[in-house]
């Protein structure tokens, strides 16, 4: 889905530009890509929660033993799952709002709540992964960046 959307959103913008040269421009180009890029977004996060491929600032961490390297990565798993779900709760809210005022896109005629129904979704599902990392970080010996990743740099982290 993230590669299909990232493929549409190229080829929109390549069509709107080639538009441009010899005719017109597409009317809803930038509505699409808008569109293209809040799902690319927010279904990416979980994608990457999914697969441990978030950025991570680990100069501490990777100084201390496994103990408490194990403990802060579920502290962070934690931390992280609740922020996560409560943007899921502000963006829902928000999306809500947005609905009730009824405003649609000018050029594509699409109510403006549709396109942000993947903020709450994908806040949702990236927090439930963090939840499912603390889970399995607390359940397994070993240190997991994700449900099926463990922890580790290239040469050493392995899909399980």
């Amino acid at each position: 889905m993230l590669a299909v959307g990232v493929l549409l959103m190229a080829l929109n913008t390549v069509a709107n530009v080639i538009g441009r040269v010899f005719w017109e421009s597409l009317y809803f180009s930038e509505e699409l890509n808008r569109i293209l890029i809040i799902l690319i977004t927010f279904a990416g996060i979980s994608y990457a929660a999914r697969h441990g491929r978030h950025i991570r600032m680990s100069a501490i961490y990777d100084t201390l033993p496994p103990k408490p390297r194990k403990a802060l990565t579920i502290l962070i798993s934690l931390v992280t799952a609740v922020f996560m779900l409560g943007l899921a709760w502000y963006s829902l809210q928000f999306l809500l709002t947005t609905m009730g005022r009824g405003r649609v896109l000018p050029a594509l005629q699409i109510p403006v709540w549709i396109t942000l129904c993947w903020v709450p979704l994908g806040f949702l599902l990236t927090g439930l992964q963090y939840v499912l990392t603390a889970i399995k970080n607390v359940i397994e010996p070993d240190i997991y960046l994700s449900t099926n990743v463990l922890e580790g740099y290239d040469n050493d982290e392995r899909e399980v």
